[in-house]
């Protein structure tokens, strides 16, 4: 009995890793991977096999290094020959929201399985893959975080070290985690980006949704591509699959039936900072009612059409994205901002249960249910429809003095093209003053974002110091500094907070040493004068406050600051 037990161990560590079964496998399929699993698993298909490269790239909040994992069915790793050899290059990002582990158990079957041969990896698709993004997250396991989730059976949490939605931050940055994603988006410069999730919600018969990048945010050639082509194709083999795909359910009445608008992923959201750089992004949304082993199986066999379509699709995908690259940088204008069309819509396919009231056991008070032995199968509104709201004339470049670092450091990580002016020069550029904007009362993932912006513009010769920044708009990156450097933008640095030094005041007076100076002020400047007496008279308020007058007088005088609310970005026409 000793001998056979002793084979039998042996005979369980010498199997292949390219064979062995996740930690998902193992644990009867409602089990997720711990980090230092995944990782550990990684490590071993990749000194299994020559398809897969491991690599450990920047850091995280966590204070470990996110690892980028590659996958080449010719043993080539390099993304610019990958992008040489005209293949369609697909990222993968998984647990962002470590409570929605799904991408990560599937991805990890899904890689060994092209390993083992058991799937194929065409010869013109490549993968990367981050395993894991949120490391602190996917850390602080629990069976509690996501209280209305079928399994697994422990899961990560949705905040990151520093207790940050990572989804919302890849335009503003505070992690270190979308920081090391920047470097590693541009150096693996997909055509297709998947990032793996959960849905809440209602409840409806569909395992998985999706939400892909909004198409006429999109643009162009990109557009009818998606909406023609490419989502049709993968909806279709899903379908073959018995999977009836169907978009990300975000409706905002108590139940779908009515329909819905589709998601505005804007740039603070990972498929709406792929969009800035013409990629193809997707974010899948299990159903979090259905059990973990459906979730997972749908997110491998998701990830497999996509494989395939990128496959079948790969020319039109490479060159609709060469297209729009070119007609973004000779575009004459730029949308900042986009409004939902609520008078256009589709109808779609949607498979929902019937929903009721009933008394609360617990409020004794009316609460919603779904009864799931009532299945239906409706025709619904889509409404998928997004006009410009914000339309800005581009300019020819940006120049940002050299102080305002933080948002240059930005620049430079997302691989803009910038350069130093070599001497102290004076160059007329069209300068903006913000006249308004409104604050958030409570914070959102740390900043209180600035929205209804307001600015006026004028034809100003600026001085400029050697060592300040000239950013070019004849590049690729010219959409990504549009939406982020153009103050009115969604999700602009300024409605991030990157400038609200400029927003108070540093100088002020006494208005007693000031009253004879306003007087003289008034004095040598008649038509400051005019306009003082015309308010005077208008005003009855004003003509009563003394302390309103004599500020009147210094805000519209040369005394007055020039850096309080002057957008320190400048524009070259």
């Amino acid at each position: 009995m000793k001998k056979i037990t002793l084979l039998g161990f042996c005979s369980l560590i010498l199997i292949p890793a390219y064979t062995q079964l996740t930690p998902y496998e193992q644990g009867n399929y409602n089990t997720t991977a711990t980090y230092p699993q995944v990782i550990n698993y990684y490590k071993k298909l990749a000194n299994a096999s020559k398809l897969v490269t491991i690599q450990a790239i920047g850091s995280t909040d966590a204070n470990l290094p996110l690892h980028l994992i590659t996958v080449s069915s010719n043993a080539q790793h390099n993304p610019n020959v990958w992008h040489a050899q005209k293949r369609t290059v697909i990222l993968i990002n998984n647990g962002i929201h470590p409570g929605e582990p799904d991408g990560i158990d599937a991805t990890m079957m899904l890689v060994r399985d092209i390993v083992n041969k058991k799937l194929l990896l065409p010869n013109n698709v490549a993968l990367a893959i981050i395993p894991v993004y949120n490391i602190g997250g996917c850390l602080n396991r629990s069976a509690y975080f996501r209280v209305d989730q079928n399994g697994p059976a422990e899961f990560g949490f949705r905040g990151n070290s520093q207790n940050l939605d990572l989804n919302r931050d890849f335009i503003k940055c505070d992690s270190r985690e979308a920081k090391t994603f920047a470097q590693i988006y541009h150096y693996i410069n997909p055509e297709i980006f998947i990032d793996n999730h959960v849905s809440n919600g209602a409840n409806y018969q569909h395992i998985m949704t999706l939400l892909a990048t909004q198409h006429n945010k999109l643009g162009g050639v990109q557009d009818a591509f998606l909406q023609n082509t490419l989502m049709p194709a993968l909806y279709n083999n899903m379908a073959q699959k018995k999977y009836d795909l169907v978009p990300y359910v975000n409706f905002y009445g108590e139940t779908p039936e009515q329909g819905w608008t589709e998601f505005y992923d804007s740039p603070r959201y990972s498929s709406g900072y792929t969009t800035l750089w013409h990629t193809y992004g997707f974010v899948p949304e299990t159903h979090m009612l259905k059990n973990y082993k459906q979730r997972v199986t749908a997110t491998y066999e998701l990830m497999k059409s996509f494989i395939n379509i990128a496959n079948t699709l790969n020319q039109k995908i490479l060159t609709t994205r060469q297209a729009a690259i070119a007609a973004s940088i000779t575009a004459d204008s730029t949308v900042l901002d986009w409004r939902h069309d609520k008078t256009q819509q589709t109808q779609i396919t949607f498979k929902g249960y019937e929903s009721s009231k009933k008394i609360s056991d617990l409020s004794g008070l009316l609460r919603l249910y779904y009864d799931t032995t009532k299945p239906f199968t409706k025709s619904i509104p889509f409404y998928n429809t997004y006009v410009p709201s914000a339309v800005v004339k581009k300019a020819t470049a940006y120049i940002i003095p050299q102080g305002w670092h933080k948002v240059i450091e930005l620049l430079q990580l997302n691989k803009v093209n910038m350069y130093k002016l070599l001497k102290d020069t004076i160059i007329q550029v069209q300068a903006y003053t913000i006249t308004d904007y409104k604050s958030s009362d409570k914070p959102y993932e740390g900043h209180h974002a600035n929205t209804a912006v307001k600015v006026v513009s004028n034809l100003v010769s600026m001085a400029f110091a050697a060592g300040d920044y000239f950013i070019p708009l004849n590049q690729v990156a010219n959409r990504y500094l549009q939406e982020t450097l153009e103050p009115q933008g969604r999700d602009s640095y300024f409605a991030w907070n990157y400038f609200d030094t400029i927003l108070g005041q540093k100088e002020g007076y006494s208005d007693y040493a000031f009253e004879e100076l306003a007087t003289a002020i008034l004095k040598d400047d008649l038509p400051l004068k005019s306009k003082y007496d015309t308010k005077k008279l208008s005003d009855k308020k004003f003509a009563a406050d003394s302390a309103a007058q004599l500020e009147y007088i210094y805000k519209n005088s040369k005394y007055f600051e020039p850096a309080y609310m002057q957008y320190p970005v400048y524009r070259v026409l």
